[in-house]
């Protein structure tokens, strides 16, 4: 009699097969095997997944609970037994990566009950044959469905998810207006086209109203942001890349579109600048330490106000870099002053992070980057659910950011190519914001928020040095074309 080994099973039924085995019948078939076969199956390690596509690892959880399982110093099981190899993985890059994981690191093997193998590279050939094909139908039937909701598309069908403001009566149908939704979507854009408040703003005050997100969620300034940019307000169907009119009702006009959009198209954002919403002064943010480069924090718990280096309070570093906020608040008034009396002054030129409005190479690197963020949330999900160890984690996360830092150059590098035609031109469009901004930061009667909203629209950052007694501004210009 074969010596007792110790078993894992791996169950998953899948959406898109009508003819496949349930989780019982396959739970049944793989613990006949493991008897037959004297291999023991603790119920602890019998891992199900019911109604999961299974294309992607990472959207199975009680694979990566088995996987994290498999990877202790000491694993409880040798073998993982499967109904199909196409049960553990329907991409053969992530079969193989696993599947050489386990057997390398651990020395686990993953067994197909119903596709037995000879040993020897002959049968490693046949299991990467019967991996290929089982990829092949799951691909070719990915595409078919793809396939059929696209002519469904052109013939004029609606077929997306309904955006706030709208449910869908029937499959195909024209969505209708949801009346107390679509009033969410108008305040939006009333709130950013009329009253000029930032998403993030927009956001607030939805959450403060306990309004929800088509989800069910709390309002990010990212969903008001999609919202704004969605041209199904405007009787615009899209579905993959096919744009059409629709016949649905329409509760958003063209004009306030085209208004938000070309507030959108013109508003150069600097990389990683603070929303104002959640800031306590209009300068909060902007203003940075000249000995570290930290945000100088705001605080009004004295008699007179003033800002400090955070680095500094939690003694991070030597020397206080403290300016009250008279003082801050003058020295930005004197400066524009100057500055509109005739002083010289240099600013950067910059354009919208809109991608669809950028050149073609900047574009690229910009959706490189999105995907390294991707797999940023990956490594970081697969830490948190134990796939991964800490150093596998820091490993993984040093190298993306080594990645997303060479792409941020090139990104520099092709921002710098972008040939300033009229410089002058340039700088008298920066004047007239300056005298904008100016007058507006001057007014006792506009609040902290649209202050701090103009603020940013010219100002990417300044730094105080107490030392000297200077503040440095560094000013930009945006790319001020209609979108």
């Amino acid at each position: 009699m074969d010596e007792m080994r110790y078993g894992a099973l791996y169950i998953r039924v899948s959406t898109d097969k009508q003819e496949e085995l349930s989780p019982d019948a396959q739970k049944r078939l793989l613990l006949d095997y493991a008897k037959a076969h004297n291999i023991f199956i603790s119920p602890e390690y019998i891992f199900v997944e019911n109604g999961i596509s299974g294309r992607k690892a990472d959207k199975r959880p009680e694979f990566q609970k088995m996987i994290s399982i498999a990877k202790a110093d000491e694993p409880p099981f040798s073998l993982i037994l499967v109904w199909k190899f196409s049960r553990f993985a329907r991409n053969q890059e992530e079969s193989i990566v696993y599947k050489s994981m386990l057997k390398k690191q651990h020395g686990i093997d993953v067994v197909s009950i119903t596709e037995p193998l000879i040993d020897g590279p002959f049968g490693g050939l046949i299991e990467r044959i019967i991996e290929w094909m089982d990829e092949y139908y799951s691909i070719n039937l990915s595409q078919e469905v793809k396939r059929g909701m696209t002519e469904k598309a052109m013939r004029g069908g609606y077929q997306a998810t309904p955006s706030l403001g709208y449910a869908s009566p029937a499959p195909g149908q024209p969505f209708v207006v949801v009346p107390e939704e679509a009033e969410i979507v108008k305040y939006i854009f009333d709130q950013y086209v009329n009253h000029n408040k930032s998403m993030g703003a927009i956001a607030r005050k939805l959450n403060e109203k306990k309004l929800l997100t088509k989800r069910g969620n709390r309002f990010e300034r990212r969903n008001v942001n999609i919202i704004l940019r969605n041209r199904f307000y405007v009787g615009k169907v899209v579905w993959s890349g096919i744009e059409r009119d629709g016949v649905h009702e329409t509760f958003i006009s063209q004009e306030l579109f085209k208004g938000a959009n070309d507030r959108l198209d013109a508003t150069y954002r600097p990389k990683n600048r603070r929303e104002l919403s959640g800031c306590v002064h209009w300068l909060s943010g902007l203003v940075r330490c000249s000995i570290c480069g930290a945000s100088l924090a705001y605080s009004r718990s004295q008699k007179y106000p003033y800002f400090n280096c955070w680095r500094y309070a939690k003694g991070m570093h030597d020397g206080s870099n403290t300016i009250n906020e008279r003082q801050l608040e003058n020295g930005v008034l004197e400066y524009f002053e100057q500055l509109l009396g005739g002083a010289d002054f240099s600013f950067s030129y910059r354009v919208p992070e809109n991608i669809s409005d950028l050149p073609g190479e900047k574009s690229v690197y910009e959706k490189e980057l999105e995907k390294i963020d991707q797999r940023q949330h990956r490594i970081r999900e697969a830490y948190e659910a134990g796939i991964d160890s800490l150093d596998e984690y820091r490993e993984n996360k040093r190298r993306l950011e080594a990645e997303a830092a060479r792409i941020a150059d090139l990104i520099r590098e092709s921002e710098a190519k972008k040939v300033d035609s009229d410089p002058e031109q340039h700088k008298a469009e920066m004047l007239e914001k300056i005298r904008t901004v100016y007058d507006i930061i001057k007014s006792d009667s506009i609040d902290y928020e649209t202050k701090g909203n103009f603020m940013r629209s010219i100002v990417e950052k300044i730094v105080w040095d107490r030392k000297s007694n200077t503040l440095t501004f560094y000013l930009y210009c945006s790319d001020s074309r209609e979108g």
